[in-house]
């Protein structure tokens, strides 16, 4: 089944370590470390010198907005217009205090270095196998983009080039978004992006002559394309109107066409639309057969998705769809077509998700199958490959993998290397074997082959990296947040580290959005993990760790329970001696820059470094941009008296006061960021430069040509990284690389 990605916020981390076909590769998680004149033996460092800053002067204006009778001040309003040179005089003058203060570090251009060395290691996607060939992902090391390979089956002959995005543009910041195979073998679709946005263009490639087809289509968001006799559906909206800005302007009315190869887009058949639903996402997929047109309906007010069916082969269901799920309270999704009867999985009457069986001719719930029930653990994902449904768990936020026959006895575990995080298994139903990842926090991404008839697991790609990985040990605890409930964390940290509770701590979560965070490894990490530091993941309340209760507690209204989850974990982290608070640096991106953002306005005096990337930091406001009324049903909206009440609370925009010292902040955004668009950042760092009384800087990144963090560059990953390392290190007085070393 070809499935089409549903656009939550997303972590930079769960964006390439858990949504991918890559589990992490080098990526953004995070770490502490500890304070060294000799790093390797963790003596104490001298103090680094303090570093002033003078910030620009921003503009206040005298905006007032009224939410049911409470007056909201809006003095930086005038810097959600991307496009006016105000704005972008403003953007200059920060970043030139920005990297003015960075540029006189005196370790950075060592981190950058040592960075730079780690990070130039061969790392592989999964493999996916098409006809005879293998189709698969390569960086080779510093490459801005990995590059798409066509191999013979079994690993033979040498792997040509079918596809270099580092050549879509000079400064390799278009990205190759998402690759779907037509089930002939013949074609390519292949979806690119670029400077990081979410808007993607559509083209083919004929996989014979290798000849990329005039057909581009654009305007394309939330969307894959599920092919069907000749050609494929695919989702998409209207092009931006005139004068409308299309980073930032709201999006509405997605539609779902079908498009002939050979044909002008003007040219596409239009499939689905509502016309009375302005929001939501229409988004469609193909069962392998091509016999099942599968359509998913979101309203953003709800959390789940309608789920329809067309059957292609049937002449009276030429233009209608029939209802399998008609709540958009539950996800589902269809895993694939047995006999004429779709295995869904589904979270209806399952919060840690089933499998069942639907006629889509006997569609009423009376008539369903249950095919894999509900168990203790999630049900983290699932593939149907090889006559087989390879399913996924989730235990304690590890995985485990299980294998099934289609009607759902099980058949044997799939044995991993270690605790950690595997994903892939995707295939075709005639394959005799799948491909997958292996990763943990010191298990660097490992390519393995699952051969269906033996049973057996073996190596196929094993990276060789500058570290070594059995120098670090990672453990899993409880702690009790301010409720009592009992919340998982990952510490990972050099072993021999002495608990002396001043080890430069890295504490980072994300906490929304139904999203997991699984062990992966990350060279970013390891940076930190070998000058000493400690690296802390709690798995807050809001996440998917444990199925929709878990998430459920994290949402409107509960919010604040991922908040007191994340005050917690770093107490934990003091009281048992593994830091103090001038170590700590608070960190989280998207949903978890929120986080970071909410908590320094809560408890201010938490942390000595705060580390907020691409945050939602105007609870207020985020619905009016781009797909910001996605997010409704996770924060609610301030168009609700009751929900603008709870936003109020903890928006950080709002929540900032004047006379505080707040944490050393180095908040990091991108110009091209249409997910969670750069104004929140903006506004949020005027605020705080105005409100902060302390002698702690308070200072914005902003990344150019770059977007939320899908298919940024190696080189703007790596410059982004040392900056940020550079920050913490700087604001704990700790010099990691003392004497030159």
């Amino acid at each position: 089944m070809l499935r089409t990605p549903t656009l939550a916020l997303l972590t930079l981390a769960a964006l390439t370590a858990c949504r991918s076909s890559q589990p992490a590769q080098d990526a953004a998680s995070q770490s502490t470390t500890s304070s060294a004149s000799d790093r390797r033996n963790g003596a104490a460092a001298p103090e680094t010198p303090r570093l002033t800053v003078e910030y620009p002067k921003t503009r206040k204006s005298n905006h007032t907005d009224d939410y049911f009778g409470t007056s909201v001040t809006d003095p930086y309003r005038w810097l959600e217009d991307l496009d006016s040179p105000e704005t972008k005089a403003w953007v200059t003058a920060q970043n030139k205090v920005t990297f003015g203060y960075l540029d006189k570090i005196p370790f950075r251009e060592q981190i950058k270095a040592r960075l730079t060395k780690m990070w130039n290691y061969e790392r592989y996607g999964v493999p996916q196998e098409e006809g005879a060939n293998l189709y698969f992902s390569k960086n080779d090391g510093l490459q801005n983009q990995a590059v798409l390979y066509v191999q013979q089956k079994g690993g033979e002959g040498q792997p040509d080039v079918l596809l270099d995005p580092n050549k879509f543009s000079q400064d390799g910041t278009t990205a190759l978004a998402g690759t779907y195979f037509s089930n002939d073998h013949r074609y390519l679709a292949y979806a690119t992006s670029g400077g990081g946005s979410d808007w993607q263009k559509l083209k083919v490639m004929d996989l014979q002559t290798r000849k990329t087809l005039p057909d581009e289509l654009q305007w394309v968001k939330v969307s894959g394309a599920a092919w069907a006799k000749y050609g494929f559906y695919y989702s998409r909206y209207d092009a931006p109107k005139a004068g409308q800005n299309q980073l930032s302007g709201k999006n509405e009315f997605h539609k779902v066409y079908y498009h002939k190869l050979g044909t002008p887009q003007s040219a596409d058949k239009l499939v689905y639309e509502d016309k009375s639903m302005a929001l939501g996402f229409r988004t469609v997929g193909t069962t392998e057969d091509e016999r099942f047109l599968v359509l998913y309906n979101t309203d953003g007010k709800a959390d789940g998705n309608r789920l329809a069916v067309r059957d292609l082969t049937d002449p009276k269901q030429a233009t209608k769809f029939t209802t399998l799920m008609s709540s958009y309270e539950h996800n589902n999704s269809v895993v694939g077509n047995v006999g004429g009867q779709l295995l869904v999985l589904t979270n209806y009457k399952a919060p840690r998700y089933r499998v069942v069986l639907i006629d889509p001719k006997k569609p009423q719930e009376a008539s369903w199958k249950e095919v894999i029930p509900q168990s203790e653990n999630k049900l983290e994902s699932i593939e149907h490959a090889g006559g087989h449904l390879i399913v996924t768990y989730l235990k304690d936020a590890s995985s485990q993998v299980k294998v099934y026959s289609e009607t759902g006895e099980f058949q044997n575990d799939i044995e991993l290397p270690a605790i950690g995080t595997a994903a892939g298994f995707a295939g075709r139903r005639d394959a005799k074997s799948v491909y997958y990842a292996f990763t943990s926090f010191t298990y660097p991404t490992t390519i393995y082959r699952y051969d269906f008839a033996t049973k057996q697991s073996t190596v196929l790609r094993a990276p060789k990296v500058d570290v070594n990985p059995a120098d670090y040990v990672t453990t899993q605890v409880f702690y009790a947040s301010k409720d009592g409930t009992k919340i998982p964390m990952f510490i990972t940290h050099k072993k021999g580290v002495k608990l002396n509770g001043q080890n430069p701590t890295y504490l980072y979560a994300y906490g929304g959005f139904n999203v997991s965070l699984t062990p992966s490894f990350s060279v970013v990490r390891m940076l930190w993990l070998e000058n000493g530091g400690i690296l802390a993941i709690p798995n807050l309340r809001g996440g998917g760790e444990y199925g929709e209760a878990w998430h459920q507690a994290g949402m409107t209204p509960n919010k604040q329970n991922v908040f007191d989850d994340f005050i917690a974990a770093a107490e934990y982290l003091k009281i048992q001696n593994y830091t103090d608070t001038k170590h700590l640096a608070l960190a989280g991106g998207s949903n978890g820059g929120l986080l970071v953002g909410a908590i320094m306005t809560q408890r201010p005096d938490l942390a000595h470094v705060a580390l907020p990337a691409v945050g939602v930091m105007d609870m207020l406001r985020y619905q009016k941009f781009t797909i910001g009324w996605n997010w409704a049903p996770e924060y609610g909206t301030s168009d609700n008296f009751a929900q603008f009440q709870n936003l109020y609370k903890f928006s950080p925009l709002h929540n900032l006061k004047p006379g505080t010292t707040y944490p050393a902040t180095l908040i990091t955004t991108a110009d091209h960021d249409d997910r969670v668009v750069p104004a929140h950042s903006f506004k949020y760092a005027a605020a705080l430069q105005e409100a902060n009384a302390g002698p702690n800087p308070q200072l914005i990144r902003v990344d150019v040509n770059a977007g939320h963090g899908a298919g940024k560059s190696t080189a703007l990953q790596i410059q982004e990284w040392t900056d940020i390392w550079a920050f913490a290190f700087q604001n704990m007085g700790v010099n990691p690389y003392p004497m030159g070393r």
